[in-house]
Parts: structure tokens; sequence; C-alpha cells
């Protein structure tokens, strides 16, 4: 995921911070939107998350801190449910402007709220995607029971919301009452995805449940099972981010497979490390990959390790050479098993066929040939296995050539 920072004048002045994740290719086959839950914000680990599955289906998402909240600037207390949608309207103007108008909206909580009535005035947007979304805007005042009279009796009060003291005025619960929910969802006229946890403690699952009774078709919903209000747990941000990514491209039009075939001589593969620990995005030809260490070497253990790839690699290109040589000799091999493991060795210690002295990498594979093959045939199978290319690379003359280049943002 490449980040670049933004920072994006809303109507009143203000300067809203931004940040476009893009993919890693940086060639977006669609631009979405995020709100972020409220009084949370863009770097909440849910909407990295979110963002992350996002663009590794190719998607690049603008995710902004609502006025007042976060990095950007303004009073949190003088905002209300319309100016966070004004604030919406006011990113999608500078989306379309600059890079491209969003086709997707995305909100958590009180966001998801905010985008389904900012997709009413949006004419590009095709999909729209919400987490925890309460049905009507007011639900939300229950988080201020506590300090209704004192916001009553002085027109305004401070509560603690998630550790933090805010500052909530009158006008701002005055807003919330004034919505017509149901009104705008029967007019709406575009895909909605409905993703809520049945166990939901802030916002019911009821809210789903009317929501989308009012939508009309196409909407779809998906229950996020044993998940919290904030997806703190990042299996379940990921899964929706996953889910969301491929519900939206039926309505993108976007063909589930994107990928082009690629130019041999052009085997560029792109990776990319962000601050996450050492968990790394892998590009390669249009397929979305990663690699990770493992938590007891400072990793988040997301994915396999460098070294399992590079087994993986060769292994696979065993596999499907053994798989070329059977088919074109028209011998009877079924499937092809292919085990490897690494590890550093020393020449006295490594019964190998090699002239090497000291220590060296030592890979071991191990072949499992299925088919009714004859002794012979097992036997070429197997020296052909060393023939691959990937194992030649590995064993030939090898030079890699680096060179430095200007980061793009």
């Amino acid at each position: 995921m490449n980040l670049s920072r933004l920072s994006i004048p809303n109507r009143d002045g203000r300067v809203l911070s931004a940040h476009l994740d893009l993919p890693i290719t940086e060639r977006p086959v669609a631009y979405a939107l995020f709100a972020h839950c409220f009084t949370c914000g863009k770097n909440l680990n849910a909407a990295r998350n979110i963002s992350r599955a996002l663009t590794r289906e190719g998607l690049a998402v603008l995710r902004f801190d609502f006025t007042g909240l976060g990095e950007s600037e303004g009073d949190f207390s003088e905002t209300t449910f319309t100016s966070n949608i004004e604030d919406l309207l006011d990113v999608a103007a500078f989306m379309a402007e600059t890079y491209a108008a969003p086709s997707v909206l995305v909100g958590h909580s009180l966001g998801g709220a905010a985008v389904l009535q900012a997709a009413a005035h949006l004419d590009t947007v095709k999909a729209v995607a919400t987490i925890g979304a309460p049905y009507d805007p007011k639900h939300l005042t229950h988080l201020f029971d506590e300090v209704r009279d004192e916001i009553d009796q002085e027109g305004a009060a401070r509560i603690i919301l998630g550790g933090r003291p805010f500052l909530i005025r009158q006008q701002f619960l005055d807003d919330l009452a004034g919505y017509r929910t149901k009104e705008t969802l029967q007019n709406l006229h575009r895909a909605v995805l409905l993703l809520h946890a049945p166990n939901d403690a802030t916002v019911g699952i009821e809210n789903a449940s009317e929501i989308f009774k009012a939508l009309r078709h196409p909407r779809s919903f998906v229950s996020l099972d044993s998940a919290d209000h904030l997806l703190t747990d990042r299996a379940d941000s990921t899964y929706a981010g996953t889910v969301i990514a491929a519900w939206a491209r039926r309505y993108l039009q976007l063909p589930f497979e994107t990928r082009q075939a690629q130019d041999p001589e052009d085997n560029r593969i792109t990776v990319r490390i962000g601050r996450e620990h050492y968990r790394t995005e892998v590009m390669a030809n249009g397929h979305a990959l990663t690699s990770d260490e493992p938590v007891a070497v400072g990793g988040t253990n997301a994915g396999p390790t460098p070294y399992d790839l590079l087994l993986a690699s060769l292994g696979s290109c065993t596999a499907i050479t053994l798989r070329m040589y059977a088919d074109r000799k028209q011998w009877p091999l079924e499937a092809v098993t292919v085990r490897l493991a690494h590890r550093k060795v020393h020449a006295r210690d490594c019964d190998c066929d090699t002239d090497l002295d000291g220590r060296f990498d030592l890979i071991e594979r191990v072949l499992m040939l299925e088919g009714p093959l004859d002794e012979e045939q097992r036997a070429r199978l197997k020296e052909i296995a060393g023939r691959c290319p990937v194992h030649r690379t590995l064993e030939g003359d090898l030079v890699v050539k680096t060179t430095l280049e200007a980061a793009t943002v």
C-alpha cells in the first residue's frame, strides 16, 4: 500500500488531513472514499486494514479526518452531522479534480450514515458499503444520556468518549434529529452493502435490519460474526475490506480477473514496506502477495518470510517444469508434490554432492510423483527437476544490479 499525505481545504476554509492509499503499482482500477467512525480518525487500525484490503484489489482509497478531529483543522464542538457530510462532498470534489471521482464510498459507524447521505449527491458513486452504521443518525444521542440535562440547560456539555474529552453542543443533537433517513434510503438508487456484527453493543444489529428494509435492490448484507463495533481484531477489519473489494467489483463493472498478460521480458516485481514492522506487500504480475517475519523476530507474521517465498518459487517452478515435461512425453503423471526446507550447514555435516567448503546454504527438496510411472520415468523426472529455470538461476552465475530512483511521494 503506497501512501500519500494530503491537505484538502473544505468549504469553510479548514484544511482536512488525508491519506491516499494507492495500490503499490500506483495504477488504481477505481477510487474509494472512506469515512471514519464518530470521534475516531483516519489512522484507526480498522481504517488502515480496510484500506489495505481494498488496495490489494487495485482500488485507491482516500481516508481523511473530519473537521476538528485527528490532524484536521477546526473545532470539533462546532461541527455537526451535516458538516461531516459537507466534508465528504468537499473531499469527493477534490478527488474528482485531482485524481478521479470516487466510485465507491465506505463508512464506519456514523461515517456509514454519512456516506449514505453523501451518496445521494454524488453521481459518480456506484457502490456504498457501511460497517456498523446506525439507521438513524439521532441514534447516536444515546451516548450523551448522562449529560443530556446539562446540554438542555447550558447548551453544551463535555463528555469522555474513547478516553478523550469532547464538547458536545445542542446544535449537534438538533442537527442529528433533523434527518429523514428512510426517505433518503428509498431514493438512493445505489448498490449498498451492509456489514454489521450481531453482537455490536454500540450500534445494535437492528439498525442494519432497518437500513436493509428501507433500501431498494441491489442491497446486500454480510454478518461480521463476533466482531466488536470498532473492529479491533485485525482479522475482522481485513475480512471486511476483502469482502467490500470483491463485492464492489460487480458494480464497478470490473472483471474479477483484471490481470493482463505480461511481456515475458518485462518481469518486474514491485515490493513495498511501510512502518508496520516487517509486513511487506508484493505485486507480481497483478497478483498481490504479502511477506513478513515471525513475531519472535519482530514481525507480525502476516505472510511467509522472504526465504519461504524463495522456496515457494523453486517448488512451483519444479512442479510446473515436471508437469510440462510429462505432458510433452505423454507420461501418466497425475500430480506432483514438492516439499522444501532451507538451512545453513557446514560441509563436514552435510551428506551432499558438492565441492563447497565451509558453511553454505542448503535447500532440501523432496519430490512425490503420483501416477503409474515406471522407475525409469521417475528417475528421469528427478533429473529434470534439477533443470527447472529457478533451480538453474540459483545454482548459476547471478548478478543483482541495484540503482536508486526518486520517491514519487
